[in-house]
């Protein structure tokens, strides 16, 4: 080895004694007689010592030469530092240098290599190598470590079997868009890359392997934003004779073990609530729990005064701000504003000010009186207190999308608030999905999750009568208002499964092609099951307080999904292609 020690791992307890360090260099502050550098590696910061008078002046002017992020290797005596540094572990000593080697000069990066980094997000990805050196994100990617060793130990411990499935599969129709590879010695065929290993791991329960696990990446090619990259991993779970309790009894138990484990956090017992609740009560099938502000609805205490706008609207809907009484015209005009975005859509918002005196004022007071405003006030006081100081919030128009606007703007309020501190978890499992939701411009039924979910057993006879009031035997894990896990109990029965791709719109020949592989599975005594999925890398950015997925990986890929470091996608030869049997391009 060319180190004795690392760089985070000396103490005043090693104070007399040899060593020697192999790093880069942090920084160089030279006071003329006296040289200090910072010498950094994956575990810490060291400070070398360098003294004029007691130095080999050959070293002193080694040290002299130094730049930054040059790999160096040091050799030293230990010693108590004059003057401390608390905010390192190795703040108490230094290294009184004897000997010095340069293993390899380097050019000045392009950015500093600190937690408080100059660098832009498109500067730090394209030299991700030189970004991987910093504190900030080692710090992230250990985290990343301890969670997936932290859900094997979990995994193991309940006599799941990792097992590793297929990376070129088959392409089908559902779900989001597949990335596609070619195969040369098929000409004109294409393999798939796997959106989840679900049929696979459903085949493993046929066989037999009751109890199956695997951290897996997995491969979407859909648009991007901060919790969604092209490749990302799961935490791909699945169980034998089970029912819905069961897994979620299971997989409680490995989120709380995490967070134990990892976080030292010991998260309370997860309530349950409908997808039906939960859109009701928040306008979102992930609500994010920490605070309340839950929707109060006003349709008929509002309609019938004459106020067109509410009138005409299936729905009146609004939350209690907390101590927002106060907001000026000029800030409700703003909020006003931020609502009516296009990505928001909300024709307009109408507002109630419950006044510090008791009075109430609001931007409708020529449609409603003092009385119609108190009679508000005491709806939305049957949830939580709507008191003097407060201020009411309230959308209307079509239920659906009322719902949704209003949800925006709840989290909306929450952050201006502060109610959605990254160091506080708020978890919730949401049950009892629809099954099947119907695509207008289709003209026919989708799975909402996808087809091998089963509906709750008293809702297969609606199957044919009434599709969309089917509930699905499913269930999504939220955390902070993120879906972190999703999965369900499966179709076992080939019949039902037959009737379910029918459904779906696809033919027998269709389904056949598509999925005979399972459908004959099947037939060889499949045995109930149900499994999960979690999002690994949103769990990861949630433990770490980030929003975003891609400060947990590696190498990510940009808002575009390019690898801005390797230049990936990237246009591949014509002789490439006419081996692939893919015509080229013709200009």
């Amino acid at each position: 080895m060319l180190r004795t020690h690392t760089c985070g791992q000396l103490r005043l307890t090693d104070v007399n004694t040899t060593t020697t360090l192999c790093g880069w260099v942090q920084t160089v502050r030279d006071k003329g007689g006296v040289l200090w550098v910072d010498l950094r590696d994956r575990y810490g910061i060291t400070q070398l010592l360098l003294e004029d008078g007691q130095t080999d002046p050959e070293l002193f002017a080694i040290a002299r030469s130094l730049g930054r992020e040059f790999v160096l290797q040091a050799t030293g005596t230990v010693i108590e530092r004059k003057s401390r540094n608390p905010n390192l572990p190795t703040g108490d000593v230094e290294i009184k240098v004897t000997s010095m080697t340069i293993l390899n000069a380097a050019k000045t990066p392009p950015f500093l290599i600190d937690d408080e980094t100059d660098g832009g997000d498109d500067l730090r990805l394209k030299y991700r190598y030189l970004d991987l050196r910093r504190g900030a994100v080692r710090r992230n990617l250990e985290l990343r470590h301890r969670m997936a060793q932290q859900t094997r130990l979990y995994m193991d411990g309940q006599d799941f079997i990792e097992v590793e499935t297929p990376v070129l599969i088959k392409s089908t129709p559902e779900g989001a868009r597949d990335f596609v590879v070619p195969s040369r010695m098929n000409p004109g065929e294409f393999y798939a890359l796997p959106q989840s290993p679900q049929t696979f791991k459903q085949l493993l329960m046929v066989s037999g392997f009751d109890r199956y696990y695997q951290i897996v990446k997995c491969f979407r090619d859909e648009d991007l934003r901060a919790d969604r990259q092209p490749e990302f991993t799961q935490i791909d779970c699945e169980m034998s004779f089970v029912e819905q309790e069961d897994i979620l009894t299971m997989f409680e138990g490995l989120v709380r073990h995490l967070f134990r484990a990892v976080k030292g956090i010991d998260l309370a017992e997860v309530p349950r609530m409908t997808y039906a609740d939960a859109m009701r009560r928040y306008g979102s099938d992930k609500p994010d729990t920490r605070f309340g502000m839950e929707f109060v609805e006003l349709t008929d205490l509002a309609q019938g005064k004459g106020f067109s706008v509410f009138d005409s609207a299936q729905l009146v809907v609004g939350i209690n701000a907390p101590g927002c009484a106060h907001y000026t015209r000029k800030q409700l005009d703003e909020l006003t504003e931020w609502l009516k975005r296009p990505q928001i859509g909300a024709k307009g918002l109408i507002y109630v000010r419950y006044n510090e005196d008791g009075s109430l004022k609001s931007s409708v007071d020529k449609f409603y009186s003092e009385s119609d405003l108190k009679a508000w006030v005491e709806r939305f006081s049957n949830g939580e207190p709507c008191k003097p100081g407060d201020l009411m919030l309230i959308v209307s128009g079509e239920a659906g999308k009322a719902r949704k606007q209003l949800n925006e703007l709840r989290l909306e309020m929450g952050s201006r608030l502060g109610l959605r501190n990254p160091n506080t978890f708020s978890s919730l499992w949401v049950l009892d999905f629809p099954l099947l939701e119907f695509g207008e411009a289709e003209n026919r039924w989708f799975a909402m999750h996808h087809p091998f979910t089963s509906p709750k057993p008293e809702d297969i006879p609606l199957l044919d009568s009434d599709p969309g009031a089917v509930r699905a035997n499913a269930y999504d894990m939220v955390i902070n208002g993120t879906e972190v896990g999703g999965g369900s109990i499966r179709i076992f029965n080939r019949a039902l499964q037959a009737r379910m791709f029918s459904i779906l719109g696809f033919s027998e020949e269709d389904a056949k092609a598509q999925f005979g592989f399972l459908m004959d599975a099947f037939e060889y005594g499949a045995p109930p099951h149900g499994g999960i999925a979690f999002g690994f890398d949103r769990l990861c950015s949630l433990f770490g307080g980030a929003d975003s997925i891609r400060d947990f990986i590696a190498f990510p890929k940009n808002n575009s999904g390019r690898d801005v470091m390797i230049d990936s996608p990237s246009a591949i030869s014509d002789a490439q292609l006419t081996e692939l049997s893919i015509a080229t391009t013709v200009s």
